[in-house]
């Protein structure tokens, strides 16, 4: 039963790794895509504007698809529908077309899967062991991410690095996302979704659901924790500027600084902060308070470092520390769901209610920030970035300090004999 339960973790993994690859094809295929596909910046940047605005208002519908329905069909129908939007991207279609299908990759990636995959990952395990099942999903998804993005550049070169190598690319990538989705059907059960006696109607059920997460005062503070960690997160992007232009960091460093900083901290971070918050703090609410407050702390010593006289590895490992602590985070931010006590059948609609509120800063934290280093010239812009990022952090704390305080009242309440 245990070695079932992390094989299945193993092909959700597998999902989980593959199913973004072709909405992320700029990765890879930026350049080709201008060249060859002949679209510009503003028309790739505006595929993610259609993508977010699918992404962002589909979760809503998420609330009542993702426990209305057994995963066992919506894990697969999102892969494969996103393979089937891979199929036609292949033919290099006009602009329009590209617009259609990555909104059509939002519904089925992030309406569909994500937050099913999630509740999914919840179930498997106990609320002792949920640091741990997200933690290694988050690692997992790390690894899948290099080994499918270098397959998809294998190909690419194979097949001669124009626009023959991309369709080829664009292809494999359909290809595994339809053959992941084909073999989940058969992997994931079918036991998840609410059930009803004849007399009752599963769409009340359903709607009880929904109406029990949003009136919930944890849900709100579990979700404005994602909310929180995200926020940070995003700014984690600005280190690679801010070294190249404080630290006037070596252009052969910056690659390997990205791939650091996005694969490796990422493949780490998620079983060490997911271990942590099982073993150690016993709880990942705890866990995300202390590391909140880490964080902040961190972050408010690194801006008082003399950047402008340090050696840039110094500086390299003071952001690679920081972006330690938030990856530990990122790994674990929706493991409270379970501690929290919301229902397992209305796991689906918890789980989505956290992605609404949860992503959220993506809408406007990279706005934020660049803003802010767009009008604020040097250290100071950055410093302004990063007062911001330790403010998010602070807010985590006060919000994870109120739900950690409200659990354990909680579990007080219960042990009190009636």
């Amino acid at each position: 039963m245990l070695m079932n339960k992390w094989i299945r973790l193993c092909f959700l993994i597998l999902g989980g790794g593959t199913i973004f690859k072709l909405s992320s094809m700029k990765d890879v295929f930026y350049v080709p895509m201008q060249e060859d596909w002949g679209l510009t910046n503003t028309q790739i940047g505006l595929s993610f504007t259609v993508y977010t605005i699918v992404q962002t208002t589909g979760l809503f519908l998420s609330l009542y698809i993702a426990d209305r329905f057994s995963k066992k069909i919506l894990l697969p129908v999102g892969l494969i529908g996103v393979g089937l939007c891979g199929l036609y991207l292949s033919t290099l279609p006009p602009f329009t077309g590209y617009l259609i299908s990555f909104a059509a990759m939002a519904f089925f990636a992030d309406v569909l899967f994500w937050p099913v995959l999630l509740k999914a990952v919840r179930l498997l395990g106990t609320k002792e062991e949920q640091g741990r099942l997200f933690g290694f999903l988050e690692a997992g998804r790390g690894v899948v991410d290099v080994i499918i993005a270098s397959g998809a550049l294998f190909v690419f070169v194979q097949f001669g690095e124009g626009k023959e190598g991309m369709q080829a690319g664009l292809l494999y990538y359909t290809l595994v996302t339809i053959a992941v989705g084909i073999i989940t059907y058969f992997i994931v059960d079918n036991d998840d979704k609410i059930e009803t006696n004849a007399s009752e109607n599963t769409n009340l059920e359903v709607l009880k659901g929904i109406k029990h997460v949003l009136t919930c005062p944890n849900t709100w503070l579990a979700s404005l924790g994602i909310f929180f960690v995200y926020s940070a997160y995003c700014g984690l992007t600005y280190f690679i500027p801010f070294l190249k232009e404080i630290y006037t960091l070596p252009v052969a460093l910056v690659g390997a600084y990205g791939i650091i900083n996005q694969y490796a901290l990422k493949m780490v971070g998620g079983p060490v902060g997911g271990l942590l918050a099982d073993k150690v703090a016993k709880s990942p609410t705890v866990y995300l308070k202390w590391t909140f407050l880490l964080s902040a702390v961190a972050m408010f010593l690194f801006i008082q470092l003399p950047h402008a006289s340090m050696n840039v590895y110094l500086g390299m490992a003071a952001t690679l520390g920081f972006g330690a602590i938030i990856f530990s985070q990122r790994a674990i931010f929706f493991a409270p769901m379970d501690e929290i006590g919301t229902p397992r059948q209305y796991a689906g609609s918890a789980m989505a209610f956290g992605c609404i509120i949860g992503y959220m800063p993506a809408m406007f934290g990279y706005t934020i920030y660049g803003w802010l280093l767009d009008n604020f010239d040097g250290i100071t812009g950055y410093n302004y970035v990063f007062s911001t990022m330790m403010a998010f952090s602070l807010c985590g704390f006060v919000c994870s300090s109120i739900l950690s305080k409200r659990l354990k009242s909680q579990s007080s309440n219960e042990l009190q004999p009636a």
